[in-house]
């Protein structure tokens, strides 16, 4: 199977793969350590926008993204030639983290701002909205203790408590690591769709064949639609998959058509 691979797609699938079977090797946790930070977060380090693009969390998400990297990849280095295709690759991959980094400093530092205004004015009313608007996956298992909250709301016992459930759930979301090359793969995609549109793909999970630009068109309106829909749970950093779409969209339109301007 590898060699009808080009040879960075290969290199990069092998990067991956060793490096997701050191974690396991090594029982090192190479997630909490070279996974992509909240900016002001104590955690974070500036060689981060480009670690986090090798490091995976499970088994399926490497496998997804290594698969569309054997399925898409290919082709782009074969149209662009290997050094401009690892560019690419790794500037889509850095805006993928730039993107989610600037959209992550924005709730995270909204979240800071409403700590910091309960702490300053605990009422249970407050504590209320706030498990509501930031944490509604817990407000079941917060139940009783909010009710009792109510009932006794000048305990220190109960304001101290929720003061530091809401500081806890800060350093909770100031330190959720991002990883996965998912952002430079969603610029493979894009890319794919803006220099092959009219190809047919032939996917599993679609009953017919469909071009791919109008598969990078839905896919893109998608994470979209679920970056700001924020269901609940949802562990996916769907802004780190705009970000590489939007950068892999700037360097087409920078580089066009054209294979002898770049290296």
């Amino acid at each position: 199977m590898f060699g009808t691979l080009t040879p960075t797609v290969k290199n990069l699938i092998l990067i991956n793969v060793i490096i997701f079977l050191l974690q396991y090797v090594l029982s090192f946790d190479f997630v909490a350590i070279f996974g992509l930070r909240y900016l002001h977060a104590e955690t974070f380090r500036p060689y981060q926008f480009l670690t986090h693009i090798f490091i995976h969390g499970g088994f399926l998400h490497l496998f997804s993204n290594m698969f569309a990297l054997f399925i898409f990849g290919p082709l782009l280095e074969r149209f662009w030639g290997s050094r401009r295709f690892l560019f690419f690759y790794l500037v889509t991959g850095l805006g993928a983290g730039a993107l989610y980094s600037a959209v992550n400093y924005y709730e995270v530092s909204a979240l800071e701002n409403q700590v910091e205004s309960y702490i300053a004015n605990p009422t249970p009313q407050q504590f209320d909205t706030f498990v509501l608007e930031n944490a509604e996956f817990a407000y079941q298992r917060l139940g009783e203790f909010i009710d009792q909250y109510y009932e006794n709301p000048d305990a220190p016992s109960y304001v101290n408590e929720s003061k530091q459930y809401a500081t806890q759930l800060l350093r909770t979301k100031e330190n959720i690591p991002m990883v996965g090359a998912s952002g430079a793969v969603f610029g493979i995609l894009m890319a794919f769709g803006l220099l092959f549109p009219n190809t047919e793909l032939f996917l599993l999970f679609f009953p017919f064949p469909i071009k791919a630009k109008y598969f990078v068109l839905f896919y893109g309106l998608y994470e979209l639609y679920a970056g700001f829909d924020r269901v609940p749970g949802d562990n996916v950093a769907h802004f780190a998959h705009l970000g590489g779409m939007l950068f892999a969209y700037i360097l087409i339109k920078i580089w066009g058509n054209k294979r002898d301007t770049f290296y």
